[in-house]
C-alpha cells in the first residue's frame, strides 16, 4: 500500500520514496540508468548484507597497516587499539547521517550532492571523492599484487631476481596487472555479484587473520610477549603529538565511505537495515581487526627484534608452503573485498555523474582502474609517516569538508526532505545559479583551506614545508578532518538559512 511522501511523490508506508515513471526527464547531462533511484522493489539489502560488507572491507591489508603502523610509530597495543576504536566510533556518525538518504530515496552519492552543490556543482565533490578512490584503488591493487609477488616468490624462488622494468622486477608488474584485471572482471558483473562476493569473503578473511595471530604467538612462545611490548611514547607529552594526527588519519581512512555510503545504502530494505548493519559491522570489526594486527606486530617485535608492520613481509618469513599458499589466498580475498566495494563503486558512479551520456557504471570502473595505475601508488605507502600523516591527513581534511556540507544540507537545512524529481531536472529547485550553489562552493573552499592549509612534514619525511603550507594554520593541521567538517557545516548552514529554499 502506498502513502504520500513528504515531497508529494508516491512513497511507501515506511517513508521510502519512489520516483514516478518518466519524472526524471531524459536530459542526458543528468540522467542515465545507473544514476536513477533504485526501485523500492529492488532495495533488498539486509542487516547481514551491510554488516558483511563492512567486515569484508575492514579486513584488508591497508587496515592492518593502520594499526601496525601505530605500533611502528611507538604506541603499545592498547594505545593503538583505543585510537582506532575511537576513530571508528566517530566516523560512524557521518556514515549513518549521509547513509540515510540511500534507503529513503534510492539515490547514489553524486545525486545526493546535487541537493547541496547544484546539478552541475555536484561534480566538484564527486571528482574529489573519485580522485581519492582512484588513488586508494591503486594503493590496494599494488599491495595485493605485491603480496602475490612476495608469497609466490617465497614458494618458487627467484622472482625478486627477475629483470627490472621501471625499477621493479617484471614479475612484480605481472602480479600487479593480473590482480588489477581480476578486480575489474568481477566489478564488471555488477553490484549483485559484489554483494554475493562480500557475503562469503568476510568470514574467510577473519579466519586468515586468526591463523596469522596463532602462528606469531607460537613463534613468540605464547601470547604474553605480544602484550608486554612497551610503548615508546608513554601517556605524557610524547604521546599526544602523535595521537591527534593519528586519530584524524584513522578517521580519514573511512572518511571516503562516509561520503559515498549512499551508493550502497540505496539498495537497503530500510533504515533499520543500514543503521544496524553499519553499527554492527564498522566499529566492532575495525577494533577487532586492530587488536589482531597490533598483537601480531607486537609479536613480530618480540620474535625478530623489530616490528614488522607489513603482514605480507611477515608471512614471507615462514618456510611452510601450505601456510604461504593459504596466506596468498587470504591476501587475494581481503584485498579484492575492500577494493571492489570501497574504491570502484564510488568513482564509477561519480564519473557517470560527470558525463552520463558517455560514461555508465562499467566504463567508470574501467577509468578508475586506469587512473589507479597512473598515480604510482607504491610511493604512498613507503613509510608509516607518509601513509598516515601525509596521505590520510590530507585526504581526511578535504573529505571532512564535503561531509560537513552534505550533512548540513540534508539534516539541518532540508530536514531529510528532498525533491526527488528536481535532482534530475535543470528546471527544478537545485539548479541555483547555472547549476552551481555558491554557498556550497564557498563553504568547501573555506573549510578546505582551514583543514589542509597548515599541512606540514618533518624534514625529509614528507612533501610539505616544515612550517606548513600556510604557517598560521599549522596548529589546525593535526585536526584536519574535524576542522573541515565543522567549518563547512557551520558556514553552509548560515549561508543557506539566509536564503531558505
Amino acid at each position: 500500500m502506498t502513502a504520500t511522501a513528504p515531497s508529494g511523490r508516491p512513497g511507501i508506508r515506511d517513508g521510502r520514496v519512489e520516483l514516478r515513471p518518466g519524472a526524471a526527464g531524459t536530459d542526458p547531462r543528468f540522467v542515465n540508468d545507473d544514476l536513477l533511484p533504485v526501485p523500492v522493489a529492488d532495495r533488498r539489502w539486509t542487516t547481514y548484507n551491510f554488516a558483511a560488507l563492512w567486515v569484508g572491507m575492514a579486513h584488508n591489508i591497508p587496515s592492518w597497516l593502520l594499526a601496525s603502523g601505530l605500533v611502528a610509530l611507538g604506541m603499545d597495543w592498547l594505545q593503538a587499539v583505543l585510537t582506532i576504536a575511537l576513530a571508528n566510533l566517530i566516523v560512524l556518525v557521518p556514515m549513518l547521517l549521509t547513509g540515510h538518504a540511500g534507503p529513503k530515496y534510492g539515490i547514489p552519492f553524486p545525486v545526493l550532492a546535487r541537493a547541496s552543490f547544484g546539478l552541475r556543482g555536484a561534480n566538484l565533490p564527486a571528482l574529489v571523492r573519485a580522485g581519492v578512490a582512484c588513488a586508494w584503488f591503486g594503493i590496494q591493487t599494488w599491495i595485493g599484487g605485491q603480496g602475490i609477488f612476495v608469497l609466490l616468490g617465497t614458494v618458487f624462488g627467484g622472482w625478486a631476481e627477475a629483470a627490472r622494468i621501471g625499477g621493479q622486477p617484471w614479475t612484480l608488474w605481472l602480479c600487479f596487472l593480473l590482480f588489477w584485471a581480476l578486480e575489474l572482471a568481477i566489478i564488471h558483473r555488477g553490484m549483485e555479484t559484489l554483494r554475493r562476493f562480500e557475503n562469503w569473503a568476510a568470514p574467510f578473511v577473519i579466519v586468515g587473520a586468526l591463523v596469522l595471530l596463532v602462528w606469531i604467538a607460537v613463534k613468540a612462545g605464547g601470547f604474553g610477549p605480544l602484550l608486554d611490548q612497551p610503548s615508546r611514547l608513554g601517556w605524557g607529552a610524547d604521546f599526544w603529538p602523535v595521537f591527534f594526527p593519528a586519530l584524524m588519519g584513522m578517521i580519514a581512512f573511512w572518511a571516503t565511505l562516509s561520503l559515498n555510503i549512499p551508493d550502497f545504502t540505496r539498495f537497503g530494505s530500510g533504515q533499520r537495515a543500514q543503521i544496524r548493519g553499519q553499527a554492527l559491522g564498522l566499529p566492532t570489526t575495525m577494533t577487532a581487526f586492530a587488536v589482531l594486527s597490533v598483537l601480531v606486530t607486537s609479536g613480530s617485535q618480540a620474535v625478530y627484534g623489530a616490528p614488522v608492520w607489513d603482514p605480507v613481509a611477515l608471512v614471507a618469513r615462514t618456510d611452510n608452503v601450505f601456510g604461504l599458499l593459504f596466506a596468498l589466498v587470504t591476501v587475494l580475498v581481503a584485498t579484492l573485498s575492500v577494493n571492489l566495494a570501497a574504491n570502484v563503486v564510488s568513482p564509477a558512479y561519480d564519473l557517470a555523474n560527470l558525463a552520463p551520456r558517455f560514461v555508465d557504471f562499467r566504463r567508470g570502473a574501467l577509468i578508475t582502474g586506469v587512473v589507479g595505475v597512473v598515480i604510482m601508488p607504491w610511493k604512498l605507502t613507503a613509510t608509516p609517516e607518509l601513509y598516515i600523516f601525509t596521505w590520510l591527513g590530507l585526504v581526511g581534511g578535504l573529505l571532512g569538508t564535503v561531509a560537513g556540507i552534505l550533512i548540513a544540507d540534508y539534516w539541518l537545512v532540508r530536514r531529510t526532505v528532498l525533491d526527488l524529481e528536481g535532482l534530475y531536472r535543470p528546471d527544478g529547485p537545485y539548479w541555483y545559479r547555472g547549476g552551481w550553489n555558491p554557498a556550497a562552493v564557498l563553504a568547501f573552499l573555506v573549510g578546505g583551506v582551514l583543514a589542509v592549509g597548515g599541512s606540514h612534514s618533518e624534514p625529509g619525511a614528507g612533501p610539505f614545508p616544515e612550517e606548513g603550507l600556510i604557517p598560521v594554520l599549522k596548529p589546525l593541521a593535526d585536526y584536519g578532518w574535524a576542522v573541515g567538517l565543522g567549518a563547512s557545516l557551520l558556514l553552509y548552514t548560515a549561508l543557506m538559512k539566509r536564503r531558505r529554499p
